[in-house]
């Protein structure tokens, strides 16, 4: 036998002949994922019983271990999903995502634990922190790839959480924000996109808010206001748009007879005039090409 061969041939018969035990850090659960593990280190965080697995996840959550506490968290809604502590479990994972920087995967989470749980007790302070998460993605933060690699602003996918926050509590404080939020996201959708046809989605979906928070006088009027706006803007851009300046007037007028004594009206009548003025100017042209 050559003597290269002879050292690798004595390593194999060596660890053949005395085994040891080689530590994995990581290791990996069905529905957990891959967790980091010290050596013997299962015992110290896993429990029997659901209550004191919540311990756990809170205690780590307390002192800041987040990654401990969501590992803790996630086995405990893993194992005991129709435990009364399940749904404490379920908000401490997401709030651990949220703690990270893991805004999407937050977001979801809450909303999984809306749906699971719709009694739970904090349900208004889940969609405030559903809503501040929406308002972090229209102020422009990326969302991330694979959750890790920040990566796109979109503000469709914002829209659709918005929407997600409405239907959570259609009439509940932060609705109304919510909803006048997804139209502001449709007209900063325009710096993104090289048509304007969001400008038209965002006059929906205020108009949306004014009819549905009607018995609210502040939000209805503010809504109907910027709906006419947006059709306003609308109306101005690339070629003079005849059919959508007659909505933004439509819409103008609406507001000022259902709050005449709202500050803006004297804006509304300004854009008003100014709106029949280009139109008239529009006509005058048309008619004299033919």
């Amino acid at each position: 036998m050559k003597r290269w061969l002879l050292c690798p041939l004595l390593i194999v018969i060596g660890v053949v002949a005395f085994p040891f035990r080689s530590p994995a850090p990581l290791i990996y659960r069905a529905g957990e994922g891959w967790t980091y593990e010290s050596v013997g280190g299962n015992g110290k965080w896993q429990r029997s019983r659901a209550k004191d697995q919540l311990e756990v996840a809170q205690t780590a959550f307390d002192k800041q271990d987040y990654s401990l506490a969501a590992k803790a968290a996630r086995h405990l809604v893993k194992n005991w999903p129709l435990s009364d502590f399940a749904p404490h479990g379920e908000y401490l994972l997401a709030r651990c995502y949220e703690q990270e920087g893991q805004d999407e995967n937050a977001f979801k989470e809450y909303q999984k634990l809306l749906e699971k749980y719709p009694k739970v007790e904090n349900y208004q302070e889940i969609v405030g922190r559903q809503f501040a998460i929406c308002n972090r993605f229209m102020g422009g933060q990326w969302f991330k790839l694979w959750g890790l690699i920040p990566f796109f602003a979109s503000m469709d996918k914002t829209v659709e959480m918005y929407e997600k926050v409405v239907k959570n509590g259609p009439y509940s404080d932060i609705a109304p924000l919510a909803q006048m939020n997804i139209g502001a996201a449709r007209e900063k959708q325009t710096r993104f996109l090289n048509n304007n046809e969001p400008y038209i989605q965002a006059a929906k979906a205020y108009e949306r808010a004014a009819d549905r928070y009607h018995d609210r006088p502040k939000v209805a009027a503010d809504a109907m206001y910027r709906a006419g706006l947006a059709y306003e803007k609308q109306a101005r851009t690339a070629e003079y748009d005849q059919n959508t300046a007659g909505q933004a007037i439509a819409t103008f007028t609406d507001f000022m007879t259902l709050y005449p004594d709202d500050a803006r009206v004297k804006d509304g009548e300004k854009i008003i005039a100014s709106l029949r003025s280009e139109q008239a100017r529009g006509n005058f042209e048309i008619a004299r090409f033919y």
